[in-house]
């Protein structure tokens, strides 16, 4: 499967239960192709070049929480999830995000 036609699906299967796509790790080459053939799902998030595509997402959780997701942009499904508490700053969840980020990277890698 194309990698802009698994962008989509995957999207669109997060987006029915309440997920927003936030923004998006991805390898040169899968830019080129999702702005070829879907630049649409691009325009609005931030996109951050990577050795591996991924999609963060997230939405709201119990308790006034917030939920977020790293999704591997993959058949075989494989994702890191994470919540973040209504205090944490900015600063904090950034933090979280790199963690995730570098934990995808070594399964990806190895």
């Amino acid at each position: 499967m194309k990698k802009a036609d698994l962008f989509a699906e995957l999207l669109a299967t997060y987006e029915r239960h309440g997920w927003s796509l936030r923004a998006a790790l991805l390898r040169p080459e899968t830019v080129v192709e999702l702005r070829q053939s879907r630049g649409d799902l691009l325009q609005s998030i931030n996109v951050k070049d990577s050795t591996v595509d991924a999609m963060w997402l997230s939405r709201p959780s119990h308790q006034n929480r917030e939920a977020w997701e790293l999704r591997l942009l993959s058949e075989t499904q494989y994702a890191l999830f994470e919540t973040c508490e209504a205090d944490e700053t900015e600063e904090q969840r950034e933090e979280m995000r790199q963690e995730l980020e570098a934990r995808l990277r070594d399964y990806v890698e190895r």
